[in-house]
């Protein structure tokens, strides 16, 4: 048997396997008791409400894993790839255009496949917890618009990447360069020209909180662009809060939800938290390793480029550069996770250094707790997570060890 199809098939398996193991022994892990530290917050209903609520969220996503599983395996081995690439070549395109339209198809199914699951999700389990407030006009103009987006992104930045591999041998190099400038590109003009698409961004009005957001910022010597709210009520009851751009052109977005359901005091303390990571260059340094990743990442393609051998595993008739950068990322999957648990594994210290920051430098140790207890029950956040879990998926750590943190931090 190919080498290349045991591997592959090793991994799409294994990482069901893992997954499945995974989210059981998160769910064996739920305490039925409410903790301590959430007595007078979290009433005794509402508790085992976010319970069902990942029980239900955790069962749904292993039957959509089972069901996607096989559908994968079977597309592999009958040749699938291989059907949609004669489907490609068939109109006599160049490279580039026939490139686009085998990853476009590929991609087209793909998102068909998602819609069901995603309704589901929105409009069944989402709603039985009185979160959804997406519509299914909304709901439908999301995915026509993030489809349209998405791409002519992805069609640009995958049009580079083919011309590069066919004109140089060190394409990988231009890649890397490429792909970096246009990732800093769309970060800078996101929130000016794609955020609005999907949400209604107004400047905060005057008013105590923006009067103490201001005095915080100023205080920190922390220079923005302005102080925002986002419909965010449009689509859930969930809430949030998130800085976007750079430099002076930084601006504070905060859910209306958030607003709605927090004191003067808990939002400034949020905030304080989101320009900790500033402060505290956690940015900067989740942007250097996502540039360096993406370097391995293309440095390790340039070897599997047209690879023979990878493209009998795939029962492919022809190689290309175009079909080379799809079936790569079976095989780089492993190294993207390994990746991510390293990289969860900082983020989550660099948000015990954000609350740090916030209880340093707003001192309203309260009011920041009572802000993580109110945006745990507000969203139903599991307070017991399995390490395994934490260690593989979590980007930010229990809410329990940050308040814990944040008490000793009195002492």
């Amino acid at each position: 048997m190919n080498l290349y199809l045991v591997i592959i098939l090793a991994i799409l398996v294994g990482n069901y396997v893992l997954d499945l193991i995974v989210e059981q022994l998160n769910l064996r892990h739920l305490d039925p008791d409410l903790p301590q530290e959430f007595a007078g917050t979290y009433d005794e209903e509402k508790y085992r409400q976010s319970q069902a609520y990942l029980r239900d969220h955790s069962r749904f996503d292993m039957r959509v894993d089972t069901l996607y599983l096989p559908i994968t395996l079977i597309f592999i081995l009958a040749g699938g790839f291989n059907v949609v690439d004669q489907l490609a070549r068939g109109a006599g395109l160049g490279p580039i255009p026939t490139g686009l339209v085998f990853a476009g198809i590929l991609t087209l199914a793909s998102q068909f496949l998602q819609i069901p699951t995603a309704a589901y999700r929105t409009f069944v389990i989402e709603d039985r917890y009185g979160f959804n407030r997406t519509t299914v006009r909304t709901f439908v103009l999301d995915r026509i618009k993030g489809a349209l987006i998405g791409g002519l992104l992805g069609a640009g930045v995958f049009s580079v990447i083919l011309w590069f591999f066919a004109w140089s041998d060190l394409a990988w190099l231009y890649c890397w360069g490429a792909v970096t400038l246009i990732q800093g590109m769309v970060t800078l003009v996101a929130p000016v020209l794609i955020m609005p698409l999907f949400n209604k961004y107004e400047p905060l009005e005057d008013g105590e909180l923006k009067d103490s957001i201001e005095a915080y910022a100023a205080e920190q010597q922390f220079q923005m662009k302005g102080l925002f709210t986002m419909d965010g009520s449009r689509r859930s009851n969930k809430s949030n809060a998130f800085f976007t751009g750079f430099g002076r052109f930084r601006r504070i977005v905060l859910y209306d939800t958030l607003i709605n359901n927090h004191g003067v005091e808990e939002l400034t303390a949020i905030v304080a938290h989101e320009m900790g990571h500033y402060k505290r260059r956690h940015i900067a340094k989740f942007m250097v390793v996502s540039v360096l990743t993406s370097g391995l990442m293309f440095f390790l393609l340039s070897f599997f480029i047209e690879n023979a051998g990878l493209f009998a595993a795939f029962r492919m008739e022809q190689t290309s550069i175009y079909a080379s950068l799809i079936f790569f990322g079976f095989l780089y999957a492993p190294i993207a996770s390994l990746i991510g648990i390293a990289t969860h594994a900082a983020s989550r210290r660099y948000e015990f250094e954000a609350d740090r920051y916030a209880v340093e430098t707003y001192g309203r140790r309260e009011a920041f707790i009572t802000a993580l207890k109110k945006l745990s029950v507000d969203n139903l956040s599991n307070l017991t997570p399995h390490a395994l879990k934490v260690m593989l998926y979590y980007s930010h750590p229990p809410v329990l060890q940050r308040i814990a943190a944040i008490r000793r931090l009195a002492t």
